[in-house]
């Protein structure tokens, strides 16, 4: 490429930065780090009444926590700034008034009213709706008599009456739109604010932008910003189309598929790593059969060609099974640090398990399935009967373990063995001997009583955990404790065989 390559995300600050919004700012990240380019954040904050500044902060925080890092933009500042649109309101006017001197712009008196009501008759005949131009046939004389009374005006565009804008999109390919059904796009409205599809041009162009990558959603935009380009004489830069993301029904995302918002998801135990994993693959191949890829990989392997011009599709279950092989491959350490917050979060008061137990206990805890976790926040119920001796007992567990004659008989049993084992056992011990001895006494129930080693295992296991599936079975026992163990299994007699 001749140029620097500069690209830019330029999200409004009207709701959190949602899927679709991480995956454009991601494309362009990643087409900006694959060609040694930079990557820009510009906030489109002009929509006064719905802009807001804690929602700029989710942005900002939504990004960083991607890892996207961005070149220029706030907070890091740059050359070409400032980076909010609120702040550039001079730069507009300026082009506004050469607009003006070039006699591309002509001044629009219709009323918000009148233009619904003819876009509602056009709907009506099942036609579509474009400006019908009666403003641009205004005489110079009535245009002036009506600027006098003061009449609120907008100011439009003029279009070509015929042929055709077209550009060559990197995605899509040719593509062109007939002048004669384009409208006369407004550049200024009545209250004199400029509107996004003026602004967007201006800055690209001042902020030197070589490649506008963002959602087909704006496929439409994209003529009326041509014609802006055009009337202000300046090079238009390379658009690329994403296509759309759609839930499994194959409908555009939305609320009604689950969370939208990378806050949420990063709230509901989805790791970064992860999520840029999984973006990067919503509408991209590398070319290889592969999903799992590094952030570095995944910047060497990135082209625009390499989009897919089909809706991609999203899949939450195949994130969950990305998030899960990125949990199984973090370090020991970290994991632990993210599991206690979780834990924290939910009520658990570590500090005094750590004081109770030692912090190395409370570590063999959080990593014991760490293997089966598919988010962070599966912690806290995958290890809460470690944390809380008031066990909330599942009912077919009850009714399929703790409800038979011979469940009591085996309970005592396996209680009776408990009692004259010593802390040999039981952590802190020893584990490979320790496991060895728990087994021992559970097996050793099976084969006195005639059973299958199953038929005592099951209410064990839900009798000290409330669970009938999680960690081994002898793992819990050792962890747990003697005193623990026989204190729940005394509870589980006493409460469904009294």
């Amino acid at each position: 490429m001749c140029k620097d390559v500069r690209v830019r995300f330029a999200p409004s600050p009207t709701g959190y930065l949602h899927v679709g919004g991480a995956r454009t700012a991601l494309f362009n990240y990643l087409f900006a780090r694959h060609n040694d380019g930079s990557f820009i954040l510009r906030i489109e904050d002009t929509d006064r009444e719905r802009s807001d500044v804690e929602l700029v902060n989710a942005i900002l925080d939504g990004l960083n926590w991607l890892g996207l890092e961005y070149d220029e933009g706030p907070v890091v500042g740059g050359n070409y700034g400032p980076y909010f649109q609120s702040e550039r309101k001079g730069i507009y006017s300026k082009y506004i008034e050469i607009l003006k001197e070039k006699g591309s712009l002509y001044p629009c008196f219709c009323t918000p009213e009148e233009l619904a009501k003819r876009r509602e008759e056009c709907q009506k005949r099942g036609k579509p709706y474009r400006y019908d131009r009666r403003c641009r046939q205004l005489s110079k004389v009535e245009i002036e008599r009506r600027m006098r009374e003061g009449i609120p005006y907008a100011l439009r565009i003029l279009t070509p009456d015929d042929g055709e804008t077209a550009f060559d999109d990197m995605i899509r390919g040719r593509v062109s739109f007939k002048n004669s059904e384009l409208d006369d796009p407004i550049v200024v409205r009545s209250d004199g604010s400029p509107t996004y599809n003026f602004c967007v041009v201006v800055d690209d162009h001042l902020m030197e932008i070589t490649h506008v990558i963002r959602g087909e959603d704006h496929l439409s935009n994209t003529p009326k910003q041509i014609l802006v380009y055009n009337a202000l004489g300046w090079e238009v830069p390379l658009f690329a189309h994403v296509p759309l993301i759609l839930g499994p029904d194959r409908k555009r995302l939305s609320k009604r598929h689950g969370a939208t918002s990378i806050s949420a998801y990063r709230d509901d135990g989805y790791l970064p790593c992860a999520m840029f994993n999984f973006l990067s693959l919503l509408g991209w191949s590398a070319g290889e059969d592969r999903e799992i890829m590094s952030k570095d990989e995944i910047i060497e392997r990135f082209s625009i060609e390499g989009i897919s011009r089909s809706p991609a599709i999203f899949d939450v279950d195949k994130l969950k099974w990305m998030n899960g092989h990125y949990i199984r491959e973090m370090d020991e350490n970290e994991f632990v640090v993210l599991a206690e917050r979780q834990l924290i979060n939910n009520g658990v008061d570590l500090d005094s398990w750590k004081e109770r137990e030692g912090e190395q206990w409370v570590k063999r805890v959080i990593l014991i399935e760490k293997e089966k976790m598919k988010r962070m926040t599966d912690i806290f119920y995958l290890t809460e009967f470690f944390f809380n001796d008031e066990l909330e007992y599942e009912a077919r567990g009850v009714k399929k373990h703790l409800s038979k004659p011979e469940s009591k008989l085996m309970l005592q049993k396996v209680l009776d063995g408990l009692e004259g084992l010593d802390e040999r056992a039981f952590y802190p011990a020893d584990e490979g001997g320790a496991l060895d001895i728990l087994e021992d006494v559970v097996r050793g129930v099976a084969e006195s009583e005639g059973v299958s080693a199953g038929k005592v295992i099951h209410p064990v296991r839900v009798a000290i955990s409330g669970r009938t599936s999680g960690p081994g079975l002898f793992e819990m026992m050792y962890l747990l404790g003697k005193k623990r163990c026989v204190e729940r299994i005394n509870v589980a007699l006493d409460r469904f065989f009294t």
